[in-house]
């Protein structure tokens, strides 16, 4: 592991009005972003059914997106070093706009199922490039903490305010009118983007590697769709074979990369402990935090009844004091190290955890919501401070790249906590369901498998053994959430050890850095 740290020899330029409004030009377009993404969830059903899609046409317009955001993210970083980040980011904004015009109109699923392929590629520029230019915006480290707490902030807004936003177009205006929201907010970046954001000062003259772009795609595809798939059906063959030629094509990426003069992704950045380490860490608490937030979420549809908006909806609160985490803690990483303050809150994310162990099958939402409030105060410095120490660090001319894997991280810790928790779920419930003695073995086997397949099941039965099998299928699944919630109190623990152990000689943000060192 190598550490490299410089001593700062002149005062560092603050940021002025300028540089705060090009930082308004980029968080309203995040904010948006996410805020789009959430609402065209919402408006999935009305939208497939609309276009006739298949179940398979579904699953696809669903995920794509995802996919191909999550694969090109390496590369756009990359290319954003080479050709400028502001550039990269207005062509970005450009086809997002075109493209989401073109999805609110189209009238066939396999034509959607494109533009959402084509809409993760374009949202792809996003993230490395503004992740850079914030960099670039805020040279003081001070400052650029309370940017990234503002633009972690937009991010949470766009995602707490989708389902009311998605509620009121599906309601009034037809459901491909959910793409049309990213459409005036790119054109504000667009517009105010090349008069107040600057163009990159330090690239990379190095040429993209586009035998590397194939080989890092055809890694990463496959991996995500066999992960995703397996979060959803279960252990099957073909995910599993996706799985595994993903990795096999992902070790030779790597191997390739080690060799290369000017590699896609230079594996260097990992040897920066600030990077490599903090970049394990996010994926470690976002694969526990999103697998949590997937068990909780099913909760409140499953247990205790509510629609997926009741459920959004009831996710605003969490969501708030998120919020006012990200913003403490970047207070808190200015005065002490960054290390005990995100040690410190993945202690309190277990206590939440051990609130959430307590959780009741029947009017359980209280206590779910005193503990998801807890955990999202302890989990709320991880993004926003890991994202700043891997920004500060990295080179200037691969800042893109370092945006890069801190939006890697954080996809593929999603991608790997819905299918990791999601597996435990089932470990937890498959046959432990007491069922009815007038089930057939048939319907009991199927009752055993999910909680959705017994209240399915419940519909054609009688009252009483209906209500005896929905009652065992909820108190076995909210079993499964307790258990599921008492290992998270000792994950978070470990995680925060394992925080404090290796980052704790990181200095609060914006002290002065020591002597140049480096350490193996």
């Amino acid at each position: 592991m190598v550490e490299v740290e410089s001593v700062q020899t002149v005062e560092v330029r603050r940021a002025g009005r300028r540089e705060w409004i090009g930082l308004a030009a980029l968080v309203v377009p995040m904010m948006f972003i996410l805020l789009d993404n959430g609402i065209i969830f919402l408006a999935l059903p009305q939208l497939t059914e609309n276009l006739g899609a298949s179940s398979t046409q579904i699953l696809w317009i669903a995920d794509i997106y995802g996919f191909f955001l999550m694969a090109f993210l390496v590369a756009m970083g990359r290319i954003a070093d080479r050709i400028g980040h502001r550039r990269l980011l207005l062509i970005g904004a450009a086809a997002f706009s075109v493209l989401s015009l073109m999805a609110a109109f189209t009238t066939s699923p396999v034509m959607l199922i494109v533009l959402r392929a084509a809409l993760g590629i374009a949202g792809g520029t996003v993230g490395p490039s503004v992740f850079a230019i914030i960099r670039q915006l805020f040279p003081d480290r001070r400052q650029m903490a309370t940017a990234m707490s503002i633009f972690a902030t937009s991010a949470m807004i766009g995602v707490a305010l989708g389902p009311t936003v998605g509620g009121v177009l599906l309601h009034w205006f037809w459901p491909g009118s959910v793409f049309l929201i990213a459409v005036p907010v790119m054109l504000w970046l667009l517009v105010v983007g090349p008069i107040a954001l600057p163009e990159t000062r330090q690239r990379s003259t190095a040429p993209v590697d586009l035998s590397s772009v194939v080989l890092w795609l055809s890694a990463v595809l496959p991996t995500i769709y066999g992960v995703t798939t397996l979060a959803r059906v279960g252990w099957a063959a073909a995910p599993v074979v996706a799985i595994v030629v993903g990795l096999a094509l992902g070790t030779a990426f790597v191997t390739r990369e080690r060799r290369l003069p000017n590699p896609l992704l230079d594996m260097r950045l990992f040897g920066i402990r600030a990077i490599g380490t903090t970049l394990a860490m996010f994926l470690l608490v976002g694969i526990v935090q999103s697998g949590n937030g997937l068990v909780l979420n099913q909760h409140l549809q499953l247990v205790e009844g509510y629609s997926t908006l009741a459920t959004a909806l009831w996710m605003v609160l969490p969501i708030s004091v998120a919020i006012g985490g990200v913003h403490l803690s970047t207070m808190l990483a200015k005065r002490t190290r960054p290390a005990f303050v995100i040690g410190g809150g993945l202690v309190v994310a277990s206590v939440g955890s051990a609130v959430l162990s307590q959780i009741d099958a029947v009017g359980g939402l209280t206590t779910l919501l005193v503990g998801l409030c807890i955990v999202m105060a302890g989990t709320s410095p991880v993004g926003v401070l890991s994202g700043q120490l891997v920004m500060q660090s990295a080179p200037a001319e691969q800042a893109g790249s370092a945006g890069s894997l801190n939006g890697t991280a954080g996809e593929l810790s999603s991608a790997l906590g819905i299918a990791v928790f999601g597996s435990l779920v089932n470990v937890f419930y498959s046959g432990n369901v007491r069922t009815p003695d007038a089930l057939s073995p048939a319907a009991e086997t199927h009752a055993n498998d999910s909680i959705s397949h017994a209240v399915a099941i419940a519909r054609d039965l009688p009252t009483g053994p209906a209500e005896a099998l929905v009652s065992a299928a909820r108190d076995t699944f909210n079993n499964a959430v307790t258990n599921i919630a008492a290992l998270c109190v000792v994950l978070f623990l470990a995680l925060a050890v394992l925080t404090v152990a290796t980052l704790r000689e990181i200095p609060p943000i914006g002290a002065k850095p020591s002597p140049a060192k480096r350490a193996e």
